[in-house]
């Protein structure tokens, strides 16, 4: 046995920050990502013209959310309202867009076997992938808040907020229940990072990848509004995502919320683990 057999390996650790680091550097340096981030950053700023328009012409800004009529009260609100409207559709849809391509993307490019003997490896690739989806969850949640923030601001006066069960808080009171809606939201889209993930881990196709994993997205939305389906839809993972409304209220009514983190978890832990399971026993020829 030669020196080098006789020495121990040491093991690779799962975690590196300069993997993660250059992994979200090239996510959010991707045209894509730019594009889906400046959509994201548009819809606020269409929302807040719409309601301004409809103000003008003797509208009272009533339908949508519960909290829609209250933009033209205080600005504040269409923060809240803006993340109502995206979390449905608009958000869930970038963030498939990004799981859908991190793996199968980087296969089709022929660049994920290179990854893998770099200094990678195959567990803590997809840990990193998985990270910086999440990290896009919260980079795209806070663009539509901050967005929604300076657009209500420049055409609606801002101040104390009117909670939806009538109670009054301070502006900066009221930030900071904006700021802690954004995390609730972003939360929301963890279990469609780990269903993204993977979709990702079965295909060489980003394309196909990203296609399924929103096609899943609209057919969840769809089960989740048929009253037929009333005794599926609490295992759905869209079916709690608007239950950040309750930290609007005075008491914040936490149930739904702890329903909604736990589910988020329990994706995460099913379908992170068949994309390690599927992941780490595929062929990777490209």
């Amino acid at each position: 046995m030669s020196q080098a057999e006789a020495l121990p390996r040491t093991p690779r650790p799962l975690w590196s920050l300069g993997l993660l680091r250059s992994e979200i550097t090239t996510t959010f340096r991707r045209w894509r990502t730019l594009a889906l981030l400046a959509v994201l950053a548009g819809v606020p700023v269409l929302v807040g013209i719409a309601v301004k328009i409809e103000t003008g012409d003797g509208g009272g800004g009533q339908g949508g959310p519960a909290f829609l009529s209250q933009i033209t009260h205080n600005g504040l609100f269409l923060v809240f309202t803006s993340l109502a409207v995206t979390l449905p559709f608009f958000l869930p849809m970038s963030v498939g867009v990004i799981a859908g391509d991190s793996l199968a993307g980087e296969a089709h490019g022929g660049t994920l076997r290179y990854l893998l003997v770099a200094p990678a490896g195959r567990t803590r690739l997809l840990l990193v992938k998985y990270a910086a989806t999440l990290t896009f969850c919260l980079v795209g949640t806070l663009v539509v808040a901050l967005s929604a923030l300076l657009t209500g601001a420049l055409l609606f006066p801002v101040g104390e907020v009117t909670l939806l069960s009538g109670t009054s808080v301070t502006f900066a009171e009221g930030l900071l229940r904006a700021l802690a809606i954004a995390v609730a939201v972003a939360l929301s889209l963890v279990g469609v990072a780990a269903v993204g993930l993977f979709v990702s881990a079965l295909t060489t196709s980003g394309i196909a990848a990203m296609a399924t994993t929103v096609g899943l997205l609209i057919t969840v939305q769809i089960l989740d509004n048929l009253p037929q389906l009333h005794a599926l839809q609490p295992y759905l993972f869209s079916h709690y995502w608007l239950s950040f409304a309750d930290l609007l209220r005075d008491p914040v009514y936490w149930d739904q919320l702890q329903k909604n983190v736990g589910l988020q978890a329990l994706y995460a832990l099913v379908f992170g683990s068949a994309a390690w399971a599927r992941f780490t026993t595929r062929d990777v020829t490209a």
